[in-house]
């Protein structure tokens, strides 16, 4: 988890927990805070990260509760209180807003921080993950392999075997990317090593669980009435144009619930690990996104 390059790694306390997080660029350029997917770690966006801060960006990617170096509680992994993580993250970074970009399950905590955390965001990128609302909806536009996934790992302990002993990441991993991509193997190898951390295999997965078991609890319906208010801050959302987990149709919905500026875009022939499959043109289009932010 502490792969050397031109960063800075931190641990930074925040919501009563300690996050790994992994600076980059001057201290005094606006920040921005990347939240990795599932089974990632920080790692997913060192492409972006370094790219961001030769730009003049303060830079931030953090690994989520249950990931990689930060810390692993067995309980509390409801995406408002990894919300929460996030805001309280960027204030113990000594700032009062940032921007913030997520991927996939990052994504959702993206869409999360304008609603939950208002007053720390000021614009969000959202990268393979439409909005939660109608993405929780039993009748939802996921791709079937995304649907036999999240079913899968709702089972207790053969997901986390699978993902300590077995090949899960790997599978995982090829079934996110664009039909024929072959996994870097240092790409897989780091995913493996992280997932294999004590306890991550529980925790990350514990995520996915509540994303679906609370939809019918009294907590999973508080949360979506809040995510029913509209995102009133600057949006950009991208998708890779073969992306089989969360294919076109579940973006339809994403413009009823944006009241602010809306950006969207398509990356031809990319999947659903966005940052990695394509990371210039996705640098490209977050830099776009970030000069245009109104001061």
């Amino acid at each position: 988890m502490w792969q050397d390059g031109p960063w800075e790694h931190r641990f930074v306390p925040a919501n009563g927990a300690r996050f790994h997080v992994v600076l980059a660029g001057p201290e005094a350029g606006e920040l921005v805070v990347l939240l990795h997917g599932f089974p990632q770690f920080w790692w997913a966006w060192r492409h972006q990260l370094t790219a961001l801060a030769d730009a003049g960006y303060r830079v931030a990617a953090m690994d989520v509760r249950g990931f990689g170096g930060s810390d692993k509680p067995p309980g509390g992994h409801a995406t408002p209180v990894l919300t929460a993580d996030v805001g309280g993250v960027i204030r113990s970074l000594g700032r009062e807003r940032a921007v913030v970009a997520g991927h996939s399950f990052g994504g959702l905590l993206a869409w999360s921080m304008p609603v939950l955390e208002p007053r720390v965001t000021r614009a969000v990128a959202v990268l393979s993950a439409p909005h939660p609302v109608p993405l929780l909806r039993p009748r939802n536009h996921l791709g079937p392999r995304a649907r036999a996934f999240l079913a899968r790992v709702q089972v207790p302990w053969f997901p986390e075997h699978a993902l300590r002993r077995g090949d899960l990441v790997s599978r995982v991993l090829t079934d996110l990317s664009a039909p024929g991509r072959v996994l870097p193997p240092e790409e897989l190898r780091a995913y493996q090593a992280a997932v294999r951390l004590p306890s991550v295999a529980h925790t990350s997965l514990e995520h996915l669980r509540w994303l679906v078991r609370s939809t019918p609890r009294p907590d999973g319906r508080r949360y979506l009435a809040a995510m029913a208010h509209p995102v009133t801050v600057p949006v950009l959302s991208v998708r890779g144009g073969a992306d089989r987990f969360s294919p076109a149709a579940a973006y339809a919905a994403d413009p009823a619930h944006v009241r602010g500026q809306l950006r969207t875009a398509v990356v031809p022939g990319a999947g659903h690990l966005l940052p990695e499959e394509a990371p210039e043109a996705v640098t490209a289009l977050l830099l776009d996104f970030l000069a245009a932010l109104p001061d």
